[in-house]
């Protein structure tokens, strides 16, 4: 048997995992890094902590799982967005902790930019708000911050990249400095029509185009590696994205109008829109979905705040029930909601209402209702929101939505996933995969390796996953999507 290496460098950890050629995942170790806050809205990680982990967790899965270095035939690699590493090209050494994408000191900068007027070029250029999620903003505050980092800089002294381009220099022994396009499409400095670089952008945000890595598809060879002495043969880094754009990969999410939509404390959800970058709806995001077999796609994206937190909510405040999983049984105790309707706006409403003040309610009591409506109201309300940005991304872009491929813990509730169909009037497919970012990497490692030579092949792989069909009809839908606006607006200050 052949393995193909996978790294998952997140936010808080750093997977290293063994899938075969059939994508069965063989093996796993997760090593946590360290988390710096210096001050309020600050954080940073250590990037040398990090690529250590890298090293330590794939010799300790090879001794975990006795498989023969020899048969590891590649690595692929997957990692947390936007966050922005500084270092010197000579000693491959950074001149500051990585600035991650929570880190709000990039804020005045933004500001700066919106009131110079940026904001329409920048959407047109590269899809995204601005925003100190992004990487640009870090990035000019560590030039503008660190002792002689600008001189340096503009010397042609220093390099940037987010995660995966850190860890590409460092497993090349610096031989190679580069990105893929998703990962360059999420710094706020990528054309995502040109495919390039932006020198207008650069420009305006003084960022020197020396320090910058060249971008590549993400079924691309990025150069080959012994891992540090590790392996007796160097051998190569092929298939590199973002871990959202990976999962979606993950998911065979390859063909315009599938989606995916990641069900955790909220929700992601991104769209395949096809082969054109439309101007995303108001504060959603357009992104280089992924590239490959020469072909570009875009995708849209947006976030919801309180999917499963709603329930949490329920668990830890309210203490209407002990435990998420009796949510199910509670929400089919009811033949419906009793007309109660819960809308969890905690931290304000997200796409498509876009109103920060919105406060959470409960509303539609009466004197006949339960704990099971209350509770069915909640997890419908997750359903409701998903439905909501999902009809904001197709309709802008003018696609109709094939399928809705999910995961998470929530999606083992039926209740939940046969409203998610309904609402939608499109197929929920409910993955069994494990670790849908890495595999996302380890299929772009196969079209780079040529193991696969089509999406086609790629997507027949997919097995296992649980198709939920609509079965509302219409004018219920309806009915209730128009009930859940009312909702909405009463939360609306």
């Amino acid at each position: 048997m052949k393995y193909i290496l996978a790294i998952d460098q997140s936010t808080s950890a750093t997977k290293l995992m063994l899938f075969d050629e059939q994508e069965k995942l063989c093996g796993r170790v997760s090593l946590d890094h360290q988390q710096f806050y210096p001050q309020l809205g600050w954080v940073e990680h250590d990037a040398h902590e990090i690529m250590q982990n890298v090293y330590q967790g794939a010799a300790q899965l090879i001794e975990k799982t006795g498989v023969d270095k020899k048969d590891i035939l590649s690595v692929a690699i997957t990692n947390q967005r936007e966050t922005v590493v500084l270092w010197d090209a000579a000693t491959s050494k950074t001149v500051y902790p990585a600035v991650v994408w929570q880190c709000q000191r990039g804020a005045d900068y933004c500001r700066q930019w919106r009131e110079a007027g940026l904001t329409e070029k920048v959407q047109a250029k590269t899809g995204l708000l601005i925003d100190a999620y992004f990487s640009v903003s870090g990035l000019r505050w560590m030039l503008d911050n660190v002792p002689s980092a600008r001189e340096r800089a503009e010397a042609g002294q220093l390099r940037m990249g987010t995660i995966d381009s850190w860890i590409i220099w460092n497993l090349t022994n610096g031989r190679v400095h580069a990105t893929d396009q998703t990962n360059a499409s999420r710094t706020m400095m990528y054309n995502i029509h040109t495919l390039a670089w932006d020198e207008e952008l650069l420009e305006d945000f003084k960022i020197p185009a020396s320090l910058l890595p060249e971008v590549r598809a993400c079924d691309a060879c990025f150069g080959e590696t012994d891992f540090g002495g590790l392996f007796d043969a160097p051998i190569p880094i092929a298939g590199v994205l973002g871990d959202s754009h990976a999962a979606l990969v993950g998911q065979a999410c390859f063909q315009e109008g599938l989606g995916k939509a990641t069900y955790g404390t909220g929700s992601s959800v991104m769209v395949n829109i096809g082969q054109q970058a439309h101007h995303a709806p108001e504060g959603l995001v357009t992104s280089v979905a992924f590239a490959a077999q020469g072909q570009t796609f875009y995708a849209f994206e947006g976030n919801i705040h309180c999917t499963g937190a709603t329930i949490k909510w329920m668990v830890d405040d309210l203490q209407l029930i002990d435990h998420a999983s009796e949510t199910e049984a509670l929400a089919t105790s009811v033949p419906d909601n009793g007309g109660v309707f819960v809308v969890p706006a905690f931290a304000g409403l997200g796409a498509p209402w876009w109103n920060s003040d919105a406060r959470a309610l409960i509303c539609g009591l009466s004197r006949g209702s339960k704990k099971a409506h209350v509770v069915r109201a909640a997890l419908e309300a997750i359903a409701y929101q998903v439905n909501d940005l999902v009809s904001l991304m197709t309709e802008q872009a003018g696609v109709n939505l094939k399928e809705l491929r999910v995961d998470g813990g929530p999606t083992n509730n039926a209740f939940l996933m046969q409203f998610q169909a309904d609402m939608l009037q499109a197929n929920v497919s409910i993955s069994p995969i494990e670790e849908a970012s890495a595999l996302g990497a380890v299929r772009m490692n196969a079209l780079a390796l040529k193991r696969f030579d089509s999406f086609e092949a790629l997507a027949a792989m997919r097995k296992n996953a649980r198709p939920v069909l609509p079965q509302m009809s219409l004018e219920q839908r309806q009915a209730l999507r128009d009930a859940w606006t009312a909702a909405v607006k009463r939360a609306l200050l």
